[in-house]
């Protein structure tokens, strides 16, 4: 597999669709990138600028994460990344052609809470089963809907409250696109002019968000309150939500928190939650995947 804008694709047929996704430091594409890692499938990383965006010009599709899939002699554009990690799950567990698996995910126009119009995808936490593959995968139904049930509480609720916590004051907003713009290897003018006006809309929108989701004076509050609810979903009895390796679940909610390594909000929530053991478990798996 792998990651790019709008460059081709490699193709590696015995390890399923050769892929394509942007960018890195968004939370949903950290989500799409614990999938890629957990099933040691390869790709490569394309950077988009936060700012100017440039590198997403081929698609019509403009937000993130992107994902090319090269199946035989076809390219496959996937969308959001829930869809992006259930078709691609889907692909691996039942062999089925990933352009067949794509049309199980129709887009559908939706307004939103501010009335703009947004694109929604239809099904996007099922995975295309027969009963036997849903069977020996999930082995009943309440791990099934467990599993979606959380996988979208990531995407309804905790993805909500990275930006508000990453960009919480300015000088957090600064480190951030400054973590940012240095791990995504910019160049110096089109990077200061990310790092500077990213770090400043972001501060700004930050607090729009906290107004918007109704949270705590102290965000960080929020942010403490998910992880433990999180922790205490997955219980005491086992490492992961999955059992004995991490599920879709927890490679959502994992790939979310990533976003946070290497700044404060991180920091202070492996400190102050009990989630940190759940998550280097998650962090472990992940690095000890076959390849």
């Amino acid at each position: 597999m792998m990651e790019a804008g709008a460059s081709a694709p490699t193709s590696e047929p015995s390890r399923g669709p050769g892929a394509a996704w942007v960018p890195h430091f968004v939370p949903s594409s950290c989500k799409v990138r614990a999938f890629l890692d957990f099933h040691a499938l390869p790709y490569q990383v394309v950077e988009v600028n936060p700012v100017l965006r440039a590198e997403i010009k081929f698609s019509s599709y403009r937000k993130v994460p992107i994902l090319l899939a090269q199946e035989g002699d076809s390219l496959q554009q996937l969308n959001d990344s829930s869809v992006i990690i259930s078709a691609l799950k889907t692909y691996l567990v039942s062999g089925q052609p990933l352009e067949d698996i794509i049309t199980y995910y129709p887009p559908m126009k939706a307004m939103n809470d501010q009335g703009k119009e947004v694109t929604e995808f239809c099904n996007k936490y099922w995975l295309m089963l027969d009963e036997k593959e849903a069977q020996r995968m999930y082995g009943g139904k309440e791990a099934r809907t467990e599993e979606m049930k959380w996988r979208q509480w990531a995407d309804d609720w905790l993805v909500h409250l990275i930006s508000p916590n990453v960009y919480r004051t300015p000088a957090e907003a600064l480190a951030s696109f400054d973590y940012i713009v240095r791990e995504g290897k910019f160049g110096a003018v089109e990077g200061a002019m990310a790092k500077y006006l990213g770090a400043a809309a972001m501060y700004l929108i930050s607090k729009r968000l906290k107004s918007r989701h109704h949270l705590q004076d102290d965000v960080r509050e929020d942010l403490y309150e998910a992880a433990d609810k999180w922790v205490a979903a997955v219980g005491k009895n086992r490492p992961f939500m999955g059992g004995q390796e991490p599920n879709l679940a927890d490679l959502a909610v994992y790939g979310v928190l990533r976003v946070m390594e290497g700044l404060e909000a991180f920091d202070d929530l492996m400190q102050h939650t009990r989630i940190q053991p759940w998550y280097l478990r998650v962090e472990k798996a992940i690095a000890e995947a076959p390849q």
